[in-house]
């Protein structure tokens, strides 16, 4: 009864969670940096705007909720009509664009190494998979031709994932605009994590420019709501209507509704999480490059490792309670690559002590 193409998944793999390593270490304290998230947690309203909704969770939430609406609007400078939320982060924005474009045999064209969401979910569409690359030897720079030789008449989405996950770099904007006019394809430009880049990157405006494109953007890092699960799009309007034709209904609870309303008027908390991301990620990149450690220059809220020892290395960080990424799972890389997201600067700062023992230990056996 199971259909062919869920036998074959490779299904996505997480980051371990902080009650995993506790479990499977019997440990009490743990520095979190393998999921990209904001460590200082969300804005403090909030918590507040949750408390007060909660008596009303027996209630549906609206399908389109108009303030929160108005207030991406507003944070966008874009019209809400060319906007759409999702209850599952970007996540299901990502799956209502397979719904909306991709049949059986359909191309899918996606640069490796990359966020793995969009593998899985061409998979479980059935969609012919087609890889590009970010190329290594070129510091992860996109490889536009690869991309642009790979579309025919049957490709349907193209994702460019900028800040790219898990190398941290942007897509240069004359690249993504190229491969715009070379396609009639839907090409996915994912921001994730653009509140951590340079301005000059983000296309959540110029994307309505263009007739086959939409931007990704999600409340579950800057905003520190991933256990909302919150995510949005923007297109022109002819694509949310048809997106919205098949998106769940009530995907996003109240809960979430509110959270990310607090969450886009909160402008001082917004401000301090993106400074203090942004040295932290500084500390990371310069404390591992002290430790001669090969690290790649990111805009996200992560940085890329390559270390030779770097499975010994994880699992000897995992021992001390301390959780980074391994990217053995990234298609295109493997396990001499570690992806560590920022942290508290106390947290960074004894990372990078326990790291540095390891690797004197590693050295010495």
């Amino acid at each position: 009864m199971i259909r062919e193409v869920v036998k074959k998944l490779k299904p996505y793999v997480p980051g371990k969670s902080i009650e995993e390593l506790k479990r499977m270490y019997g440990l009490k304290e743990i520095i979190k940096l393998g999921s990209n998230e904001n460590p200082w947690g969300c804005s403090p309203k909030v918590k507040e705007a949750i408390l007060k909704e909660i008596n009303n969770i027996h209630h549906y939430p609206e399908p389109i909720n108009p303030i929160l609406m108005e207030e991406l609007s507003m944070f966008l400078n874009v019209d809400k009509n060319n906007i759409i939320v999702g209850g599952d982060g970007a996540d299901e924005v990502i799956d209502t664009l397979f719904k909306t474009f991709v049949d059986k045999g359909d191309e899918v064209i996606i640069p490796i190494p990359t966020f793995t969401q969009y593998r899985v979910s061409a998979q479980i569409y059935d969609a012919k998979i087609k890889f590009a690359k970010f190329d290594k030897k070129n510091g992860f720079k996109l490889d536009v031709e690869s991309v642009l030789n790979n579309i025919t008449n049957r490709t349907k989405l193209i994702f460019l994932c900028s800040p790219n996950n898990p190398t941290g770099n942007v897509i240069e904007n004359r690249d993504i605009e190229r491969i715009l006019k070379e396609t009639e394809a839907i090409v996915v430009i994912d921001h994730a994590y653009i509140e951590y880049a340079d301005k000059k990157y983000d296309w959540s405006r110029k994307v309505l420019k263009y007739n086959n494109a939409i931007v990704l953007r999600t409340f579950s890092k800057v905003f520190g709501l991933a256990g909302m699960r919150i995510g949005y799009g923007i297109a022109n309007e002819e694509i949310i209507n048809y997106m919205m034709r098949v998106k769940p209904v009530f995907s996003l609870t109240r809960l979430s509704q509110v959270a990310a309303i607090e969450a886009l008027r909160d402008k001082e908390f917004l401000d301090f999480s993106i400074k203090n991301g942004i040295k932290s990620r500084e500390m990371l990149y310069s404390g591992l490059k002290r430790l001669g450690i090969k690290v790649y220059p990111s805009q996200a809220n992560y940085v890329l490792a390559e270390i030779e020892n770097g499975k010994m290395v994880y699992e000897e960080l995992l021992k001390r309670g301390v959780i980074v990424r391994s990217c053995s799972s990234f298609d295109g890389l493997d396990e001499r690559y570690l992806r560590i997201s920022i942290g508290k600067f106390e947290e960074i700062e004894k990372f990078l002590s326990i790291l540095e023992g390891i690797l004197y230990d590693i050295g010495n056996r």
